[in-house]
Order: C-alpha cells, then sequence, then structure tokens
C-alpha cells in the first residue's frame, strides 16, 4: 500500500531563497505529497486548526520544511504546533490521532555543516538544536525520523542544488513505498547520507 507525504512549508521569503524554491520543486514533482505554503495560507497567522488535522490524519509521513532560523524554525510554523498540536487530539489522555506517523525536518542553513558541532562556530549539532521537534513528535506518539539537511545556502552551487533535489526526490519514493531501512537510519545523522538515496553529499 502507497504512503502519502504531507510538507508543512513555512518561508516567509520565499522569493529570495533559490535553495527552497528547487526544493519545492522536487516535493511538487513528487507524487502522493501535499504541500502546505503556511505563509500563503496564512499571512495574518490566523490557522484553520481543523483543515490542517484533517490534512494530518489523511497522510502516513509529515515533513517540517523550513529555513533554519535562530538555530530553529520561523514563527508561523512555531504557531502551527502551537494551535494545531492539541491536547487531548495530538497528546494527552485521548490525543492518539497521529501515533504511529512518522515525521522529520526538512531544513536549509546558511551555514556550513562543520559549523555545526562542539568545534565549530554554532558549538551543538542540528540534533541538538532540533530536540523541541522531536520532543513534540514523541509527545504525539510519532516516529521522528533525522533531518534532511542543505548546508552552506548562501555560496551553493546549482549542481550541488541539483543534487540535493535528486536525494530528495529519491527519498520522497522511498516513503511512498514505505521502503526506508531502520537499520540505515540509525546509523546516519542526516536523512542525505542515506546511501539509498544515491547522492551523498558531504
Amino acid at each position: 500500500m502507497l504512503r502519502k507525504t504531507l510538507i508543512i512549508f513555512a518561508h516567509p521569503r520565499l522569493e529570495a531563497s533559490k535553495v527552497n524554491k528547487a526544493l519545492l520543486e522536487t516535493v511538487y514533482a513528487a507524487e502522493d505529497v501535499t504541500v502546505r505554503d503556511l505563509y500563503e495560507l496564512y499571512p495574518d497567522f490566523n490557522i484553520d486548526v481543523q483543515a490542517e488535522q484533517i490534512e494530518l490524519l489523511q497522510h502516513d509521513t509529515i515533513i517540517w520544511h523550513h529555513p533554519f532560523y535562530w538555530y530553529s524554525c520561523p514563527p508561523l510554523l512555531k504557531h502551527w504546533i502551537d494551535q494545531v498540536l492539541e491536547y487531548n487530539w495530538a497528546y494527552g489522555p485521548t490525543g492518539k490521532f497521529l501515533a504511529g506517523k512518522q515525521i522529520f525536518n526538512l531544513l536549509t542553513a546558511g551555514g556550513t555543516r562543520q559549523a555545526y558541532c562542539a568545534s565549530g562556530n554554532n558549538i551543538y549539532t542540528i540534533a541538538e538544536f532540533l530536540r523541541p521537534f522531536e520532543q513534540t513528535a514523541l509527545l504525539c506518539g510519532m516516529k521522528y525520523l533525522p533531518p534532511f539537511a542543505v548546508f552552506g545556502t548562501y555560496k551553493i552551487s546549482s549542481e550541488d542544488i541539483s543534487d540535493h533535489q535528486g536525494s530528495l526526490a529519491n527519498l520522497l519514493g522511498l516513503l511512498r513505498k514505505d521502503e526506508l531501512a531502520t537499520d540505515d537510519l540509525r546509523e546516519c545523522q542526516f536523512l542525505n547520507d542515506l546511501k539509498a538515496i544515491n547522492h551523498v553529499i558531504q
């Protein structure tokens, strides 16, 4: 049975991001993928909670797609999490509606991969910065996967962008067929590192 993927996309200045525009091209071309562009849908931050919850129920994999803003996400995505993942719906005694679904962050960062470690400029790893997202997923009974991350976006080449698009397309295909190997996930820091998606970018 084929699985459906929901992209929760949040970027307040998409017109200025060649990387995110390229990734969205890949996403829109994929089968069984739905995109919710939050800044397009809710420029006034007035989120339709019921509509968002219905979309979540209809999909198997959820992806938070966003630029890495001040070690987190843009404010509208945080607002979406606050509003949509309600007590006794997403978590709590009767909040079981998202249990068993898988979720991860698809993010873009201006800094290099090497900048996110104990000896780098940012001291902490991406995984450490994403702990609130991971704990949110776990609280909701979801399976949190490693992130798919594109680094060095300010100086990235067209060739590297194309490679990331290929990796993402292959990843979405694996998610659709439910063919991500659990053992492989345990060994990778980023989904980009999976040999199964063919484009390994360091």
